[in-house]
């Protein structure tokens, strides 16, 4: 279970009190390679470190994350990128799954759960999970 704990994950939002329950969060689960950004550009400019995942605030000071999720989608566009926001719009969230984020949480009472519930999904569909891995080994073996 310790590889798939392995995801470089990028936490961005201009709210430093954010930031550090996120990462605190991140950490006691067991993902050890976690960097803050408080703006879109600090983080755009450590994207040759090659996250593989974003949690991406909404509203920021200078760029927004949907310009942001644009930016990062054209360089990169493998990366995870999944809003964590207080903007609660459908048309914001549709318009974010549209350009590319992977999913979509409202900041409120369940936000660091459905943290952990995303870290889960993306590591299914990277096909990190043990049973995946042991599991693809069994059918590979007995496809023969």
């Amino acid at each position: 279970m310790k590889a798939d704990k392995k995801l470089k994950v990028f936490l961005v939002d201009d709210d430093p009190f954010c930031l550090y329950m996120y990462e605190k969060h991140l950490n006691n689960i067991g993902y050890k390679d976690v960097k803050t950004f408080s703006s879109g550009t600090a983080c755009l400019e450590q994207l040759a470190e090659k996250p593989d995942v974003i949690f991406l605030d909404h509203n920021m000071d200078s760029l927004n994350g949907m310009e942001i999720l644009k930016t990062v989608k054209r360089v990169m566009p493998d990366i995870y990128i999944v809003f964590i926001s207080g903007q609660e719009s459908t048309e914001t969230v549709i318009k974010s799954l549209q350009q590319g984020a992977f999913e979509y949480i409202f900041k409120g009472e369940y936000e660091l759960e459905n943290i952990e519930k995303v870290m889960g999904k993306i590591i299914e569909s990277k096909g990190l999970s043990p049973d995946k891995r042991k599991n693809g080994f069994i059918s590979r073996f007995f496809s023969f």
